[in-house]
């Protein structure tokens, strides 16, 4: 029985292998942070120009215009969530008693 185990060990993927083990993380929190920070505001200026775009009467399409306003919507109100998430977690730490 242990044998057939072996074998199936054996005959494994090098590729499920190499997720099965934790990798390093290549970047810190703060430098992560700061590049979804400027991935909104990319996302909210992009958005905010094509606004722009179709009150002048040069966007073309107006379904892709109100894409890119939800998908601006729904990035901000996830950051605004995790902001809320992460200071609710920062106060009951400081509520803490030692």
């Amino acid at each position: 029985m242990i044998d057939a185990v072996s074998i199936v060990a054996q005959n494994a993927v090098p590729e499920t292998l190499a997720l099965a083990k934790p990798q390093a993380a290549t970047t810190d929190f703060g430098g992560w942070l700061s590049s979804q920070i400027d991935t909104l505001n990319q996302q909210l200026v992009a958005a905010d120009t094509d606004v722009r775009r179709l009150a002048l009467g040069e966007a073309g399409n107006l379904h892709e215009v109100m894409m890119r306003l939800e998908t601006a919507k729904l990035s901000l109100e996830l950051a605004v969530q995790v902001r809320n998430r992460l200071l609710e977690g920062y106060q009951d730490i400081l509520r803490m008693q030692i």
